[in-house]
């Protein structure tokens, strides 16, 4: 029986890579054996990330898109929320103002430069 899979491209996901350890938010592009391709944010700077985006600052934000090596992958999640806890997009929305697919959509970075 095959497995369904819940991603598709668009979808804002977490990535948890390792050697090294990262945590990457992005929008999906493309899932396949190879590896994940996204565009997105690592994660480390979060709080630095929402200040620059609130100031007005966004295009100081690495915001980049990247093909993950599957190798590299330790898991991947829907950006959603759970427990109780918003979803990454929700507070991103909640604490900027701006609309999370917008920002990690390919024409933001062409309307910032």
């Amino acid at each position: 029986m095959p497995l369904t899979m819940s991603f598709q491209p668009g979808d804002l996901v977490v990535v948890v890579l390792q050697s090294p350890r990262e945590r990457i938010w992005g929008r999906l592009l493309g899932l396949e054996a190879a590896g994940i391709s996204l565009r997105g944010v690592d994660l480390t700077p979060w709080e630095e990330i929402l200040t620059l985006v609130r100031t007005g600052q966004a295009d100081q934000v690495a915001l980049g898109t990247r093909f993950l090596p599957m190798h590299r992958v330790e898991t991947m999640y829907l950006d959603e929320a759970s427990s109780g806890a918003l979803s990454l997009a929700k507070t991103f929305q909640d604490r900027t103002g701006e609309d999370a697919a917008g920002f990690l959509s390919d024409s933001h970075q062409r309307n910032t430069q």
